[in-house]
């Protein structure tokens, strides 16, 4: 292996090695404890069983036979998992000849971050993560299930279910995708719509003919965000088929797997010789390989909160001093939109996952030797699925020609290092995604325009006052002051006044959407404005220096100076209404961004 890649896995271990034991303890009881049916009550099995078919009773009647857990965030809001709505029954279908059934164990909520983007609701986006991991938790704890099929594509609900999951991680598991959908108008289309509007030379109604052509059917977004990241870092954790993240809805291909998914699943349970639960699969070298997968894809700044609290799930102690090691020597091996012209499905037809695991596979950036959720090592993630003669087989990609304006190799990289960069200095210490940035972006000194809300800023712009050098700071945006929502509809603002040849930049304690990135924006600064950060601190027209290049955010201020300013205080930024009343246990208990901005904790 790479030796930085080593090194990191090596840190993991080393620092987890009280709680990752922990961790396997209580899952080695787990499986004990609940290892048949026959330890609940007559009472209990016959509530668990009394929607099933006699023929499916007959078969749980005897413990030999199984039942598997199939946890759904399906609604028919969010594209992507609208698919989702007939595979309860396709997953049953496919166990009839089989000795397991399958049951809902638990419907999770699913909010759409392209829906909320800009608008109150966001403020529950990153919490939603965490509830939809307690609502997995709750599906599974009836302790009548020996697998577990997750149904979830979108931002925070893959984290979510496979939080919860990790929890009873002595199951087997696997998620199953639904694809994306067919591309529409190019996602660059799609952006400049969005700048003319923000400046005023597109209409309304232009704006929304463009976005309902840009997303226009069933299936996930095709540009390459946190829901798509999802998809890419599951096959790197070996938790979905090799090469099946990006199969379009409806097809054969995409309905063939997903039987071969539930028929792989059921040979791993508690019940067969060939037990594989979840715990032994998402291992350091599983969270290592996901690390890499991020960087090397140019994958969703969102992801340095999630793999930390997925980590955590599992006893895994992930910081961001990990990503940053690993940056210095992953490249950036993907050109996906917004890091380029293509989408989803352009990375699917020059190879897809397959190829992009195979050149990591081939630069000893990425473990093989480690197993999947079917006990295959992950060499085989390097191979593509088709469907010859209405049968599965997996292929070489390595026949095909590549195309190096989506896929490169490890030796002729888009960069050298890899998409997303720890950032750090007297502000706090934060995150930019660098695969975006044209090279004369990467290096902004400006004065600084603080702001308390995307709406101060948006009304700034409209006001003429922002077309200059300069900086925005949005201050109280963290997990603890009202939930740290994601800042994306300042994307297309910002963008305008870059594009009339001003520098520009972006410091927040808050997120950017998983497809932000041409705005040079350090974001999830640490410790937040709610916590006493420096950032708290910076006023209008100090000097900041934002450098992707070495990593440096600042404010041209001595020690002795910024410890002498009083922190700014914002009040009444807990908002009411939409639900945000219910989360204030959420807000009052959440961790760090460092720390994977989570509620939860975990005894050693």
């Amino acid at each position: 292996m790479n030796p930085f890649v080593a090194q990191v896995t090596q840190n993991i271990a080393a620092r987890s090695a009280q709680s990752r034991a922990a961790y396997i303890e209580l899952m080695q009881s787990q499986r004990q404890a609940s290892a048949s049916r026959n330890q609940l009550s007559c009472c209990n099995i016959a509530h668990g069983l009394a929607s099933l078919s006699k023929n499916d009773k007959a078969k749980l009647a005897n413990t030999d036979n199984g039942n598997i857990a199939i946890v759904t965030a399906y609604n028919d809001l969010l594209s992507a998992h609208q698919p989702y709505a007939h595979y309860p029954e396709e997953i049953k279908q496919a166990l009839l000849s089989t000795h397991y059934t399958a049951q809902v164990a638990a419907g999770v909520p699913a909010m759409c971050d392209g829906i909320t983007q800009g608008n109150s609701g966001m403020e529950l986006s990153l919490f939603s993560r965490d509830l939809i991991a307690m609502s997995t938790a709750i599906g599974l704890t009836h302790s009548v299930f020996d697998g577990i099929i997750c149904l979830g594509i979108c931002d925070k609900i893959v984290p979510g279910l496979l939080i919860g999951a990790l929890r009873f991680g002595h199951l087997p598991c696997v998620f199953i995708p639904a694809g994306p959908m067919t591309t529409g108008i190019s996602n660059r289309q799609k952006a400049h719509v969005r700048q003319q509007y923000a400046e005023g030379n597109a209409s309304r109604a232009d704006l929304l003919a463009s976005e309902s052509q840009a997303y226009h059917s069933p299936g996930t977004c095709t540009f390459y965000g946190t829901a798509n990241t999802n998809q890419i870092l599951l096959e790197a954790m070996g938790l979905q088929l090799p090469g099946s993240s990006f199969i379009n809805p409806g097809t054969s291909l995409r309905q063939a797997l997903t039987r071969h998914a539930v028929l792989e699943l059921i040979k791993h349970t508690p019940l067969e010789a060939s037990y594989q639960p979840l715990y032994q699969v998402v291992d350091a070298k599983a969270l290592t390989n996901a690390m890499v997968a991020l960087l090397a894809s140019g994958g969703s700044t969102n992801h340095t909160l999630h793999l930390v609290a997925i980590g955590y799930a599992a006893g895994l102690q992930i910081t961001w001093d990990d990503f940053a090691l690993l940056s210095q020597t992953v490249p950036l091996l993907t050109s996906l939109y917004p890091n380029g012209e293509a989408d989803v499905n352009d990375f699917q037809q020059a190879g897809g996952t397959s190829r992009l695991f195979e050149e990591l596979i081939k630069a000893d950036l990425m473990y093989t030797d480690n197993q999947s959720f079917n006990q295959h090592d992950f060499s085989r993630y390097a191979l593509q699925p088709s469907l010859i003669n209405d049968s599965l087989s997996w292929e070489n990609t390595c026949s095909s020609p590549m195309d190096e304006n989506i896929i490169r190799p490890a030796n002729r990289p888009f960069q050298q290092e890899g998409g997303l960069k720890i950032i750090s200095g007297n502000i706090g210490t934060g995150i930019i995604k660098t695969s975006a940035l044209n090279s004369n972006d990467r290096v902004v000194k400006a004065p600084a325009r603080v702001f308390t809300s995307q709406q101060q800023l948006e009304d700034a712009f409209k006001n003429g006052e922002l077309y200059t050098n300069f900086i925005a700071v949005i201050i109280y945006q963290g997990p603890k002051a009202n939930g740290m929502p994601e800042l994306h509809k300042l994307t297309p603002l910002l963008a305008s006044i870059m594009a009339q040849g001003f520098k520009v930049g972006l410091v927040t304690d808050g997120r950017m959407s998983g497809a932000s990135g041409k705005v040079p924006a350090a974001i999830h600064i640490t410790p937040e404005a709610k916590e006493g950060g420096n950032i708290a601190k910076i006023h209008d027209g100090d000097i900041l220096t934002l450098n992707a290049e070495t990593g440096e955010i600042s404010v041209a201020l001595s020690e002795q100076e910024l410890a002498a300013r009083p922190c700014y205080i914002l009040k009444g930024n807990e908002s009411e209404g939409l639900g945000r009343e219910l989360f204030a246990l959420f807000r009052n208990n959440i961790s760090a961004a460092t720390e994977g901005a989570t509620i939860f904790s975990y005894s050693e």
